[in-house]
């Protein structure tokens, strides 16, 4: 077997681990897990970097087991902001807990003798009494120690927290204690920011049972210039299609800085250390190529969404920029592409439209006439077809899927015309 400590530490995804972790794996397979809480209606980049890292523990050999929140995700963790989360009704995160499970799913193998076991935390909360949980598990923990934690430090010096927030840390130590008494996990991973609470309850089932457990976290994913990564001038980038289109999670990691690419490939990828090694002699020789970037959001974007999304969304870049046939996409992806550029919006009723017209629309150009010296001058095509009327319109027949027309000036500039009726 592998050693999976080796593996992840060439790809730089140790931060930190329990002393006793190497010895441990030295002694063959183990079961471990990683949460994942119902906070939201899908899973998001930093949670994929955790599902992969305990996808790469399951292809050497190991167990996993991937918990979903139904209780943490009642509460949900301090954040260290200084407000308290919104608490969800039930019935929504009884709905995202389903909706975060399917997610999951495709990622782990659930066959063989290393078949991925998936739990919820509700289980072994849902029964559980007040005193019981206060008198058998509420009296290992040391309050001292709870305030030590960094958000909850940062938040008692602000707006204050509450005992909901406060006693996360005790909740995600149960399922500690709860997935070594049924499944025999000694392994919780995740990322930095939950060394406090991975350790909690390392130590809760040390107490409680006698035995010796670990943690390990992976540091967390941030840019060269030291922002958090997996966030956009639109918000997060989501693994549901429906919340972050598949064309639009290509681009993230295709637009992805040369600075970033190379810890990017490493963490989110299964390409080999020499292929990825490769990459980054490339992208140093060849930089306007790319081919890092490429490489990095093709295999992310075929993992999340499959082969044909991610071939789609890479036509949809090239054919954009007049490199393709805009004619080959799908509706969901063209759609997708054209809600990103510059567009507007036109009704086919009335006196005909011309494209000179739709330029100033999409700001292509500054007013018809701009518009028409442009077509005079070649640089203007709908549907990557070159115009050169310069009172050229268009019909209905000519909107790709009867819904968007691509209007492009020069190389780069491009915008999109949606058809209202």
């Amino acid at each position: 077997m592998t050693d999976i400590l080796t593996e992840l530490g060439w790809r730089n995804l140790v931060a930190q681990h329990t002393p006793e972790l190497p010895e441990e794996l030295a002694k063959g397979s183990l079961t471990l897990y990683c949460g994942f809480d119902p906070t939201a209606p899908s899973l998001h980049m930093g949670n994929l970097a955790q599902i992969i890292t305990m996808s790469r523990f399951q292809r050497l050999g190991h167990t996993p087991i991937a918990l979903v929140g139904g209780a943490t995700g009642m509460i949900g963790d301090p954040s260290g902001k200084n407000a308290e989360r919104t608490l969800n009704t039930t019935e929504t995160i009884r709905e995202w807990e389903s909706s975060i499970k399917a997610q999951l799913e495709p990622y782990f193998d659930f066959s063989g003798s290393n078949a991925c076991i998936m739990s919820n935390n509700f289980i072994w909360t849902e029964s559980m009494d007040v005193l019981t949980y206060l008198r058998d598990i509420g009296k290992h923990f040391s309050v001292n120690r709870m305030l030590d934690k960094e958000s909850v430090s940062a938040r008692l010096n602000g707006a204050g927290i509450s005992y909901t927030e406060f006693s996360y840390q005790i909740l995600q130590s149960l399922d500690f204690l709860e997935l070594y008494r049924r499944h025999g996990c000694t392994l919780q991973i995740g990322g930095s920011d939950q060394w406090g609470n991975i350790t909690a309850g390392t130590d809760l089932v040390r107490r409680v049972e006698g035995a010796s457990v670990n943690g390990l976290t992976t540091p967390l994913v941030t840019k060269a210039d030291g922002t958090k990564f997996g966030k956009t001038e639109s918000g997060t980038v989501w693994l549901d299609p429906n919340l972050t289109s598949p064309y639009s999670f290509f681009q993230f990691w295709v637009n992805a800085d040369d600075r970033d690419v190379d810890k990017l490939l490493r963490t989110f990828t299964y390409r080999t250390q020499d292929e990825i090694e490769a990459l980054a002699v490339a992208t140093a020789e060849r930089p306007h190529a790319r081919e890092a970037q490429r490489t990095l959001a093709q295999d992310v974007t075929t993992l999340v969404h499959g082969a044909h999304a991610a071939a789609q969304a890479e036509a949809a870049a090239a054919a954009l920029f007049g490199r393709g046939e805009l004619h080959e996409l799908d509706a969901a992806t063209l759609n997708a592409a054209m809600s990103e550029a510059p567009n507007a919006e036109v009704s086919l009723e009335g006196e005909p439209i011309t494209v000179s017209e739709l330029l100033v629309k999409c700001e292509l150009v500054a007013s018809n006439g701009a518009g028409r010296r442009a077509i005079a001058e070649g640089g203007v095509s709908v549907n990557n077809v070159k115009v050169t009327d310069e009172g050229a319109t268009i019909s209905a027949e000519d909107f790709l899927h009867g819904q968007w027309l691509v209007l492009r000036r020069g190389k780069k500039a491009f915008g999109g015309i949606k058809r209202v009726n």
